[in-house]
């Protein structure tokens, strides 16, 4: 099997598991207990802390570990938009991941907010003279991811954070597809909040992290015992945040060559599979992209027959994000693309991780020539 859904989720890394294990059996304990077991927890989750905050490029008293990415942009759009009294504006983008967007939506029903969605291009690429003129004076929040989970599209963040720095609004960009590809360090980004998600770094499923800057107030959207500096309360799942800072050190080993020669490899495999399907055509940016991420839409196929054909030979893709799948309805980004929604349904998504290289991804031009084909034969 050729796995290529790493953005819906990748496989635990077995140095990550080890890192874990002692946090799971004999260091079992509460890090608010103040006893010996639940002190050596409490040790293990400042350790993880602070390695996150050298990571991001952040004090360990801006990092708030959460149960994932979706959670970290619900608590960011959420607790920054209700704790900021500026007034009830957001900015953002049509093509968000859902968490941000069903969060947006949590604002306006509830609490009265109103939302611009600056329009991308057809590459799904923001302007940012688009995004300034956006900004009102009662904008109390901005909030673009930077790289797209379904099109691999990276946005310009560190020119739209600075430009809604110059109105003095706080700016939170969701990076969880980016992480261990791209530099997520503050300095470089200028962001305010940042999202990350463990899963999709070789750690387990339910451990995330959110930064937000200590002097953006934050108002918690789960309460309780006051954890994480009252932000998030809880007790804290130190084994998987131990797990996370474990898959970031192994993730920051070698990344900047890491992600030249898989850019490279993803560069030859979209020249390929453009090659063998002539009616195919690559969503989102051809340059400004993640380096493990390729994305098409196949017009005479359906999406999810293509994708049926590549698991018969051993291929394991996806038709976008895994959040959304099931609906049966088009996606929102390729949707915001301007893509018709008939072709909009036919897209599949390859994404991976470094174990998979060049041979493999010419295998898998190859298959997807041959499901396309096939598929293209039955629907005539």
């Amino acid at each position: 099997m050729i796995y290529l859904d790493a953005a819906a989720t990748s496989a635990v890394r077995r140095e990550v598991l080890e890192a874990m294990w002692p946090y799971l059996t004999g260091d079992f304990g509460n890090p608010s207990s103040h006893h010996t077991v639940g002190e050596s927890a409490a040790r293990a989750l400042a350790d993880a802390r602070a390695t996150v905050a050298e990571w991001l490029g952040c004090r360990p008293s801006d990092v708030v570990f959460t149960s994932g990415g979706t959670e970290a942009d619900n608590l960011a759009v959420k607790g920054i938009a209700l704790a900021t009294p500026r007034g009830r504006h957001i900015v953002t983008t049509p093509i968000e991941h859902e968490a941000v967007l069903e969060s947006v939506d949590y604002l306006r029903r509830l609490h009265g907010f109103e939302v611009t969605f600056v329009d991308v291009d057809g590459t799904g690429l923001v302007d940012p003279s688009d995004f300034a003129a956006a900004l009102r004076e009662d904008t109390t929040l901005a909030t673009v991811m930077l790289a797209n989970n379904e099109i691999g599209t990276v946005q310009p963040v560190a020119e739209l954070a600075a430009i809604a720095h110059e109105r003095r609004i706080p700016f939170h960009t969701d990076a969880v597809q980016a992480a261990g590809w791209l530099d997520l360090g503050s300095a470089a980004l200028g962001v305010d909040a940042l999202s990350i998600s463990g899963h999709k770094l070789g750690a387990p499923k339910g451990i995330g992290a959110l930064f937000v800057r200590g002097r953006i107030p934050v108002e918690p959207v789960i309460h309780g015992g006051g954890q994480e500096r009252g932000r998030r309360s809880g007790t804290e799942n130190v084994a998987g945040a131990v797990g996370l800072a474990a898959a970031i050190r192994l993730g920051e080993d070698g990344r900047h060559s890491r992600a030249e020669t898989t850019a490279a490899a993803r560069d030859a495999f979209v020249t390929a599979v453009l090659a063998r399907v002539p009616q195919a055509a690559l969503t989102g940016h051809p340059v400004r992209r993640l380096p493990a991420s390729a994305s098409f839409v196949f017009p005479g196929t359906s999406g999810e027959s293509v994708l049926l054909e590549l698991e018969r030979r051993g291929i394991v893709s996806s038709s976008g994000s895994a959040c959304a799948a099931g609906s049966g309805e088009a996606s929102h980004v390729l949707l915001a693309l301007r893509f018709e929604e008939e072709i909009a349904q036919t897209a599949v998504r390859f994404s991976w991780g470094p174990e998979v290289g060049a041979p493999e991804l010419a295998a898998v031009a190859d298959a997807v020539g041959e499901a396309v084909e096939t598929v293209a034969a039955i629907t005539q």
